[in-house]
């Protein structure tokens, strides 16, 4: 029997790095995640190059970018609904329409190009999921 120590190598020996140090996570603030993912998401801009940029894999890139749109869609990241901007516009027609005759109110909401009408009685839940479509609509 022989001690595979004693035994003539094969091959060289190759380079070993020794990492000295604390060997720690880094950790980032919420603003310079804010601003990789804002920089990720320019036009024409490959994620992957931007991940090598700044030392990251593409991996925790994509991660942050699902984090922050989660956190756009529930609001502040607690699970509480966001809100946006309300814009009143006056009433298309200038002769006053009999009371009778008005129609139920309804919300119009603009997203991503899209004019989404809500009538009065829908439930939250079928909102959110027309407006989560509407966002992610090529």
């Amino acid at each position: 029997m022989s001690d595979p120590e004693l035994l003539p190598l094969s091959e060289p020996p190759r380079r070993l790095e020794i990492l000295t140090g604390a060997g720690r996570r880094r950790s980032w603030s919420a603003e310079t995640k804010a601003r990789i993912v804002a920089e990720s998401r320019a036009a024409g801009v490959s994620v992957c190059a931007v991940a090598r940029r700044h030392g990251l894999t593409p991996q925790q890139l994509f991660a942050w970018r699902r984090e922050a749109r989660r956190r756009a869609v529930s609001g502040a990241g607690d699970g509480t609904p966001a809100f946006v901007p309300v814009a009143l516009e006056p009433a298309a027609t200038t002769q006053p329409t009999p009371r009778r005759a008005l129609p139920a109110p309804a919300v119009e909401i603009e997203v991503a190009g899209l004019l989404v009408r809500v009538p009065p009685g829908m439930d939250a839940a079928t909102i959110a999921a027309v407006l989560r479509a509407a966002k992610t609509r090529p």
